[in-house]
């Protein structure tokens, strides 16, 4: 019965698709009319999306460059100090 269902349901999505006039299957920006209310706003999207894809990686490196120079800082012979043996206490 599940089957049958979905068979029907892709049948008429595939039918729907094939009847369906060119001008419905591209968006504003693939049909010609780049200069639309749609067009723009999708123009806006793409670039809103990118600008939150750049400022996570951006993120993401500056946090790796930190651990680098903290984990470099830690390594160098200059923040290791040998522990300095206490002088002995001189009494008469």
């Amino acid at each position: 019965m599940l089957r049958k269902a979905i068979r029907r349901c892709a049948t008429t999505a595939l039918v729907a698709t094939i009847a369906a006039p060119p001008s419905l299957l591209a968006c504003a920006t693939c049909f010609g009319k780049s200069d639309s209310d749609l067009a723009r706003g999708m123009n806006w999207g793409i670039l809103s999306l990118l600008s939150v894809v750049i400022f996570v990686l951006g993120g993401i490196a500056t946090f790796f460059i930190y651990l680098a120079k903290r984990a470099a800082a830690t390594s160098s012979p200059e923040a290791v100090q040998p522990m300095a043996a206490p002088e002995p206490s001189k009494q008469p």
